[in-house]
């Protein structure tokens, strides 16, 4: 128990000193939700490649342990979770997890509910979340692209993000064209698929990710448009012959939007930016010419989120 322990502790230490110098660009504890989620989704796959080509590391699995507890709890930040959920989620036996959650809770990394006994991000974690932000507004800097692409385009520009298994606008600029279409309201949230920016974010996942995403959100699809996973899948398909978003006349009525994700070092979507305008407008030709200005400012973001 008291190795278990000092190496949980250890861990937190190489954890909290890494996020004091990281580039994060959220701030307080929804923000951190969004960025322990979606920033930092390395496959577990590839963090056993990274970790074999540096070479063993004493406590490196309990670190990643560590993590994909913060980055679930982070997912269902608004209902908390009981320890026996965590387990299941992140595969650990109930004896690990709750250790895990213990020692978390002592660090003040999560707190639990005495009455629902349901663990939630602690104070610590918003204490790092608004440490990490001045350096990591990701709505500060996204403003310009929006800009940029609400003048280019004439139309309403986007920015979404993923939370769980939704997208989440958290930003729009409209344009200068006559007919303006804001319809998506800046923080709203539909499945991911329903909406461009969620359509790109999930071009950005692999096949198999994206089946267990529809296998889950399947259930409410329905309410929008009649939608059903077949057509989501005939989207997704269609834009990866595309390579870009493109989706209409589903969640609204009359309207058509592209999109493109903003992608991590290691490929998972963390963001999306769309336009969107009327269905007679938005026409594959006009898509065609606005993609590479969209493509352009997904870059740029890209660019200053990471540095590349």
């Amino acid at each position: 128990m008291d190795i278990f322990y000092g190496t949980v502790r250890y861990g937190l230490k190489l954890c909290f000193t890494y996020a004091s110098n990281l580039n994060s660009r959220f701030g307080a504890v929804n923000d951190l939700c969004i960025y322990l989620h979606n920033m930092d989704n390395l496959p577990l796959a590839a963090a056993a490649s990274a970790a074999s080509s540096r070479g063993s590391v004493p406590g490196t699995q309990a670190i990643r342990r560590l993590v994909q507890v913060l980055k679930v709890l982070a997912e269902y930040q608004e209902s908390g979770l009981r320890f026996v959920e965590v387990a299941a989620l992140c595969g650990l036996q109930q004896p690990t997890a709750h250790r895990m959650l213990k020692a978390l809770q002592a660090e003040q990394m999560v707190e639990r509910d005495a009455a629902s006994r349901r663990y939630r991000l602690g104070p610590l974690a918003f204490e790092l979340g608004i440490a990490a932000a001045p350096q990591f507004n990701l709505l500060e800097m996204s403003a310009p692209s929006l800009r940029r692409l609400a003048d280019i385009s004439g139309d309403t520009a986007f920015l979404f993000i993923r939370r769980g298994n939704d997208a989440v606008c958290i930003d729009r600029v409209l344009g200068h064209y006559s007919i303006q279409t804001p319809v998506v309201t800046v923080g709203s949230r539909q499945p991911l698929g329903i909406n461009a920016g969620g359509l790109a974010m999930l071009l950005a996942l692999s096949a198999s990710e994206v089946d267990a995403i529809l296998a889950s959100v399947a259930s409410r699809l329905g309410v929008y448009g009649n939608c059903d996973e077949a057509d989501v899948r005939r989207l997704v398909a269609r834009g990866r012959e595309l390579g870009y978003a493109s989706i209409g006349e589903m969640a609204v009525p009359g309207v058509t939007a592209i999109g493109l994700a903003v992608t991590t070092q290691f490929g998972s979507p963390a963001a999306a930016l769309t336009l969107a305008a009327t269905t007679s407008r938005m026409t594959p030709q006009r898509q065609a010419e606005l993609l590479p200005a969209l493509r352009a400012e997904v870059d740029a973001l890209a660019a200053l989120l990471y540095r590349r």
